[in-house]
Order: C-alpha cells, then structure tokens, then sequence
C-alpha cells in the first residue's frame, strides 16, 4: 500500500491535508459546519456541544481537510494555542445573533492574530457569519466591522454569510479556503493547474 500512496502523489491523484483549526466562542455553530461539510452518509444527526477538541475529516476537489473542532467554552479556549503550531487555516466562526458576545469573539480574534505561533504567518483565515436565518441577526457586512476584520493585513481571510443548518454560504467558504490554502502553502503549487 506503501508503494501506491507514493505513486498515486507522485500522479497528483492522491489528494493533499491540509490541518484546519476550527475556532470560536460556544453555541456559534462549529461543529454543525464541519458536520455539514462531511458526505451526508457521515454527517452525525445529533450534534452535542463539543468538549476540549474533536477531530473532523472532509475533503473538497483538491485537498483533504482534517478539521481540529476547538471548543469555545470559555474553560476550554485556552487549549486553542497548543494546536496554532499545527494549523495551515483557521476557520472562525461567529454567532452573527449574538450581539452581546460580539466583543469576547473581538478580544479572542485578537488574542489569536497576536499569539506567536499564528502572528508571522500568512494563514489564511476563513470567518463564517454564522446563523443568518435568526431574525435578529447581523449581516456579514456589520459582523466584519465590529470584529475590525479590515485590520487584519497580513494574513488572506474572508468572511461568509452563512446558515450551518441549511448548509448555506459553506461552499462559498470551501472554496475560497482551499484556493488561499493552495496559494499560502508552497507545497500545494501543483494543485494550482
């Protein structure tokens, strides 16, 4: 099996991981994202809070994604920093209903973009609007001003509306992580073609 994993790279049939780390404040809706993005014969039916970090796999046309689901409870967010080192994208998602938490999701944006492991790298940074089918929530638009994302200058990131329950604005997401993943990783030059 050895043999045809080596043969099937040198191809470029085999398809390239990519370590994704999936962050955010509890109940923004992280794991119901990475379970929407599964094949529907994977997608788990119940979704529970997820407690310290989980590990998630999906793949698009060209990369295959192992996602780390970091939990967002407020015990758990120091954990997030042990996994920086490791992360080729951040996925950051945002209760856009959740106008109150706006500023914790701000401070820990911030935390994050200044931490040493993630500070001098171009990462790309994919942030998802989440639960744009609540009546109260705020448009992407406003979501990226509160959190000051146009400060964010040395790093590639984008912001998608998006419904995790729908499945909504995640391909959008997808698409645009794994063409800035190609772009910032020097290894995936290749899948460019």
């Amino acid at each position: 099996m050895g043999l045809l994993d080596r043969l099937s790279g040198l191809l470029g049939l085999k398809k390239k991981e990519v370590h994704v780390l999936c962050l955010g404040l509890d109940n923004s809706g992280k794991t119901t994202i990475i379970n929407k993005l599964k094949p529907t014969n994977a997608q788990s039916q119940d979704i529970v809070p997820t407690i310290g970090f989980s590990i998630q796999k999906f793949k698009s046309s060209s990369l295959s994604f192992t996602v780390f689901d970091m939990s967002g409870q407020g015990r758990y967010r120091n954990l997030w920093e042990h996994y920086y080192k490791e992360g080729q994208a951040i996925i950051f998602v945002i209760d856009s209903s959740d106008k109150l938490r706006m500023v914790v999701a701000k401070e820990e944006l911030r935390t994050l973009l200044n931490h040493p492991d993630i500070k001098h790298r171009r990462i790309p940074i994919l942030f998802f609007a989440n639960k744009m089918d609540l009546r109260d929530a705020l448009t992407s638009v406003k979501v990226s001003q509160l959190l000051c994302l146009e400060d964010i200058k040395d790093k590639p990131w984008h912001i998608c509306a998006s419904d995790a329950i729908k499945g909504e604005g995640l391909q959008e997401g997808v698409d645009w992580l794994q063409e800035n993943t190609i772009q910032s990783d020097p290894g995936c030059e290749d899948m460019k073609k």
